[in-house]
């Protein structure tokens, strides 16, 4: 894969290549790496052997760090002269009810910061509103569609959020400004910015643990869904490897 220079950025010129998945946490990333058949990385953003298809890292709970550990991975990997050609955000999160049951796979058409702006008199205002800064990105449309046909994964919004929702009444207020939402968790946006930042394709995969809600920790089901994450990327993998930017 060859590196291109676009305003200070290292890029990965399109084609297939390899392929990074960032995790929040070692539990996730392992789960990932099962399914995919490859040993897992670590929680340091290192990037593995140049010949393999697909590095899983732990990259941190929360936008900030996922985007620094994704951004260094990403820079170190192109520094190496074998660039990532695809970056996946993956690990288990909150499922919007009915659209997204316990135990299911959401794919996520649109990556949305659900809390970056300002709260007012008059409501929550994004920060594009306020005149600056990008609030959601969008996966390639072919590979979302081909992701979740393999896997039979649900596709909506996957919200990102700071703080994770605790109230029915939170929860009905995301819902109201995301109709489209699927799933909630806090690390998809920052894993995009580090990878737009970079010119790579983005995609998310949440395994759905919990309602989101009123936190009611006798209903989740972690273990479940770690175990739908690996059956999922078992499906995944020949779609990750052989997708390129040309396809959409």
């Amino acid at each position: 894969m060859e590196l291109q220079a676009q305003e200070g950025r290292l890029i990965a010129a399109a084609g297939p290549g390899r392929v990074l998945v960032a995790t929040a946490v070692p539990v996730e990333r392992d789960a990932v790496a099962a399914g995919l058949g490859v040993p897992p990385g670590s929680d340091e953003a290192v990037p593995g052997a140049a010949g393999r298809s697909f590095d899983v890292i732990a990259a941190g709970v929360g936008p900030a760090r996922a985007a620094a550990s994704t951004a260094s991975a990403l820079t170190a990997a192109a520094l190496k002269g074998a660039p990532y050609g695809l970056v996946v955000s993956a690990g288990i999160g909150g499922g919007f009810l009915p659209g997204a049951p316990v135990g299911s796979l959401v794919v996520a058409d649109e990556i949305v910061a659900a809390d970056l702006g300002a709260e007012t008199e008059d409501g929550f205002l994004p920060v594009t509103e306020l005149g600056f800064g990008t609030v959601r990105h969008e996966p390639p449309a072919e590979l979302v569609r081909r992701a979740a046909g393999i896997t039979g994964a649900r596709t909506g919004a996957v919200l990102t959020v700071s703080t994770v929702t605790g109230t029915a009444a939170r929860a009905a207020a995301l819902r109201k400004r995301h109709p489209t939402a699927l799933a909630e968790a806090m690390e998809g946006f920052g894993v995009a910015e580090a990878a737009a930042a970079q010119g790579v394709p983005v995609l998310e995969i949440r395994a759905v643990s919990n309602p989101v809600g009123p936190r009611d920790r006798a209903a989740w089901r972690i273990g479940d869904a770690l175990a739908a994450l690996t059956e999922g990327f078992g499906k995944l993998a020949p779609v990750l490897e052989s997708w390129n930017r040309h396809d959409s």
